[in-house]
């Protein structure tokens, strides 16, 4: 940890939600959406944590630092692929975004069978959200090609997957926007992958989100981050596949099992546990570790003791 402060000081001064003096906000899982105008948002990351489309009761000390400065950083990796909502981050916690229109679909691409592919295979079927997995396969081997498996974005609940076939045939997205969307959500993985590789990390599997910018298709929410995507480190990956190890990965699925492991997988009747101090800080240095690999900078923690007071200051001059 930093030497300003300590472990308890850390975990005391997580930001589990803000308030800025007239401004309205949209409150996300963990983002915190405030509107700017007619064009412009500002984008909060909150230290919340949610797995199973809950969000866990304890919070993870400077996670919305790592996961705002994550996206940045690969954001600006794929400027070039498809238009950003980013217009500028001035504090690690803050994104000004451009306001878009958002497409209600979660684009899931999977180079992996890993996480919900591997659950839905171990049940016995062979298909996901309308496309076909192999037969054969163990868990973490990879696809022949990666698939691509949209889910619904739900306002309440849980997200649902959903075929290609069933979002044209219910008119959730027309034709040629979503086939320019799946065209673009591959060329992002591929050059997500090639990032992740000269960091010797496997990007496993990502979701993206799209809106509309003045009709112009943009990459919206986050990429590429933790929270988003699953990887796994190159280095030793075959012998783990080949010696039935499990492999070991960066991404929140350490959270989920850790959850199924304390009965709890969002299900009716399951009472959300408590998140030890201990487990927090640890899932804090995952996350720190990942933005040290991905982006090849070593993560300084900011710590702030009235972050709505800054939050207004940023604001109000935006």
């Amino acid at each position: 940890m930093n030497a300003n402060f300590t472990t308890q000081e850390a975990l005391d001064h997580c930001i589990t939600e803000t308030a800025v003096e007239g401004l309205q906000s949209y409150k996300g899982k963990v983002r915190e959406v405030y509107d700017l105008g007619s064009d412009k948002l500002g984008i909060v990351v909150t230290d919340r944590i949610s797995a199973f489309d809950y969000i866990m009761k304890q919070a993870i000390p400077f996670k919305g630092q790592i996961l705002n400065q994550m996206a940045a950083f690969s954001f600006d990796k794929v400027k070039d692929i498809v238009a950003t909502h980013i217009i500028d981050v001035p504090h690690p916690n803050v994104t000004i975004a451009k306001k878009c229109d958002p497409v209600p679909i979660e684009v899931v691409i999977r180079g992996y069978l890993t996480g919900h592919a591997w659950r839905t295979y171990k049940s016995g079927l062979r298909e996901l959200c309308g496309a076909p997995l192999p037969e054969g396969l163990k868990e973490h081997d990879k696809f022949p090609v990666p698939l691509l498996t949209p889910a619904t974005k739900a306002t309440e609940g849980h997200d649902e997957d959903i075929s290609e076939a069933d979002i044209l045939k219910r008119g959730i997205v027309e034709e040629k926007l979503w086939n320019q969307i799946r065209e673009t959500a591959f060329e992002l993985f591929q050059r997500g992958t090639e990032v992740a590789a000269k960091q010797g990390l496997i990007l496993v599997d990502t979701k993206y989100e799209f809106g509309l910018y003045n009709g112009e298709l943009t990459l919206i929410d986050e990429v590429h981050t933790t929270d988003s995507s699953r990887y796994f480190y190159s280095d030793g990956y075959e012998e783990r596949q080949a010696k039935g190890e499990p492999q070991k990965q960066l991404s929140k699925e350490f959270l989920r099992e850790w959850l199924m492991e304390h009965n709890f997988q969002g299900l009716d009747g399951q009472t959300l546990p408590d998140l030890p101090d201990s487990f927090r800080m640890e899932v804090y240095e995952r996350y720190a570790e990942l933005f040290g690999l991905l982006t090849g900078d070593e993560f300084e923690p900011k710590l702030e003791k009235d972050f709505d007071t800054v939050l207004g200051e940023i604001l109000s001059k935006t």
